[in-house]
């Protein structure tokens, strides 16, 4: 700590709050089991036991059978241990809502950890028994402290009919107000009879899936929540590894918001509903930036106006047949003049047997400042304090000069915060170094989530120690600064 400013020092220099967007608790799991049972039954207690078992279970693998049966190593010693009070923290939230000036932090958006993984419970019966529960006891836990921390409850995704129940349970019974979102659902591929096992794809809500999620989105409207999604790309694909838990953890969340931001984008999610706020934690902004890049790079090729310049009735044969000609590629000439002077008579027509060629056709884009509207506002990226790269959301070289919502998120309560008053400082070097400005600085540590959870509930932050700084954010509602655009 001796080469940082402290948080308490940091704190009492800036003009505005600091909120954590994105804090982790740790459910002690003997104690949170039973009250999971007393709260909603034994299928809930002992289903959240079994989620959690998984990784204990694969820990006690050897390598070889680990290698064999193709699955990843997690991680290990992922709690504090010699940084006990810190250990103590993250188990108990009155100790975490007592803390906070010593962390730097006005107010804090707190996400589970033992709770991450219960999206994944595939029996439907079991999973939603478990979630719901596991919202009843989380809800006891923060009870009383909300003018400081107010807690995410976990949204099952598997239909649209399991999530909008859950929402509706979450915000009218238990009166929560934020909401951790399944994303990248695991559905079966059926294999041919003589195949062992279960292949998968992944959902990812805006394109290809085989519900229909706007009623979902819908519901998030009408209950005033914003969907925030913390899922795990850890042990799928290319960060599989049996052996090595940082190869399988380096990017994982990255690429996990990558996917749904990308479906929800391409599926006109954004488009459909205006008023809607996404936000994708813990994966930084680097990824958002590509993204919102390559959208428009794709776009420039194979969106509408590109797609008329590449019908293949457009092609000149003659010109083609004469340029092949006058080069002497006799040999291509003569193939070219057995098909008519088409080059790929037979494949030139296949186009999938898709009535709508157009990609982004959902999205309707139709004038540049679309992308901002459609991409830069509506989404945000959750970005862990050391991250250098926080700083590309704020590049004058983004597409149309257009800022992405970078929003401070401390993780503390995970392996990666050894202790709980680095992370302020470490996102301050970036002021400190001259990447960022102090206006850059309050939106990241502030005035971002406050306009991201605020659109869709404007009394998100009353009663809390920073409504009335908040307030005076969702008042103002300044557009974000744009590049002139032709």
């Amino acid at each position: 700590m001796s080469q940082h400013l402290s948080p308490a020092k940091i704190r009492s220099g800036l003009k505005h709050p600091v909120v954590d967007a994105d804090g982790h608790w740790l459910e002690y799991t003997p104690v949170f089991a039973e009250r999971m049972r007393k709260a909603h039954g034994s299928k809930a207690a002992d289903g959240f036991l079994a989620a959690i078992k998984t990784t204990s279970t694969t820990l006690k693998m050897t390598p070889r059978e680990r290698d064999q049966h193709r699955v990843a190593m997690p991680g290990f010693w992922n709690r504090q241990a010699e940084n006990t009070y810190d250990r103590a923290t993250a188990m108990m939230p009155k100790l975490l809502h007592e803390r906070l000036d010593e962390i730097g932090s006005d107010f804090a958006v707190v996400y589970p950890t033992m709770g991450l993984r219960l999206p994944r419970i595939k029996d439907d019966e079991t999973r939603r028994a478990v979630i719901r529960a596991y919202n009843i006891v989380t809800a006891e836990y923060f009870r009383g402290l909300e003018d400081r921390l107010t807690v995410a409850t976990i949204i099952p995704m598997h239909t649209p009919d399991e999530a909008i129940d859950e929402l509706e349970f979450v915000t009218k019974q238990l009166g929560l107000k934020t909401g951790m979102f399944g994303s990248n659902i695991a559905r079966a591929i059926p294999q041919p009879k003589a195949g062992p096992g279960e292949s998968v794809w992944y959902d990812v809500f805006g394109i290809d899936s085989p519900y229909d999620y706007d009623a979902v989105w819908q519901k998030c409207i009408d209950v005033k929540m914003t969907p925030t999604f913390h899922s795990s790309g850890n042990g799928f694909g290319l960060r599989n590894s049996p052996n090595n838990f940082v190869y399988n953890h380096i990017g994982h969340f990255a690429a996990a918001g990558h996917a749904v931001a990308k479906g929800i984008f391409l599926g006109g999610v954004t488009r459909r509903f205006p008023q809607l706020n996404f936000a994708f934690l813990e994966g930084g902004v680097g990824w958002g930036v590509q993204l919102f890049c390559d959208l428009i790079e794709h776009w420039e090729r194979k969106g509408a106006p590109a797609l008329k310049r590449m019908e293949p009735d457009r092609l000149d044969r003659k010109l083609l047949m004469k340029l092949v000609e006058d080069h002497g590629y006799t040999d291509i000439a003569d193939a070219l003049k057995a098909r008519d002077g088409w080059p790929d008579p037979d494949g030139m027509r296949l186009t999938g047997q898709r009535t709508e060629l157009d990609d982004y056709a959902p999205c309707k884009i139709t004038r540049k400042e679309d992308w901002v509207d459609l991409y830069a506002k509506p989404y945000y990226f959750g970005c862990e304090a050391d991250d250098r790269l926080n700083a590309t959301a704020f590049s004058r070289g983004n597409p149309f000069g257009a800022q992405l919502n970078a929003i401070y998120s401390s993780d503390i309560g995970h392996f990666d915060v050894i202790d709980y008053r680095d992370p302020l400082p470490e996102a301050y070097e970036l002021v400190e170094e001259g990447h960022i400005t102090s206006d850059n600085f309050r939106d990241f540590v502030f005035a971002n989530v406050v306009r991201m959870l605020g659109k869709q509930n404007p009394d998100f932050f009353k009663g809390t120690v920073v409504e009335k700084e908040a307030a005076s954010v969702l008042a103002a509602q300044q557009p974000q600064p744009l590049a002139k655009v032709a």
